[in-house]
């Protein structure tokens, strides 16, 4: 499982995990879409701001590894802002490939990208 160095590893302030420490010994937790309702908690909503900022600020719009991040927290964008590289994409695999699409990113959280440009 690829570590990636420099991530954060939580939203600051909270408790909001964005990365594991170690591989499950049980088996690689499944990447599933996760539908946000619109009254969601303020609290889960800048945690969802916060790991999307961390993926644009470590990764770009380049393709990355699954690696540590943690499928929790992935999985609240999955299939929205981050989608899969490849067409035979492995939900169950810490070698995965995604990118975040960053045009519905951009809708979705426009905020992220303020001042960016």
């Amino acid at each position: 499982m690829l570590k990636h160095r420099g991530f954060p590893g939580r939203l600051p302030g909270t408790d909001f995990q964005f990365v594991i420490r170690r591989a499950n010994p049980k088996g690689v937790t499944k990447l599933v879409v996760r539908e946000r309702f619109r009254d969601r908690s303020p609290a889960d909503r800048r945690a969802d701001a916060g790991f999307l900022a961390a993926l644009w600020d470590h990764f770009g719009a380049e393709p990355f590894e699954r690696g540590n991040l943690d499928a929790g927290r992935l999985s609240w964008l999955f299939g929205r802002e981050v989608v899969p590289v490849e067409p035979d994409f492995d939900p169950e695999s810490y070698e995965a490939l995604l990118r975040i699409d960053e045009d519905r990113a951009r809708a979705a959280f426009p905020e992220v990208f303020e001042g960016g440009e």
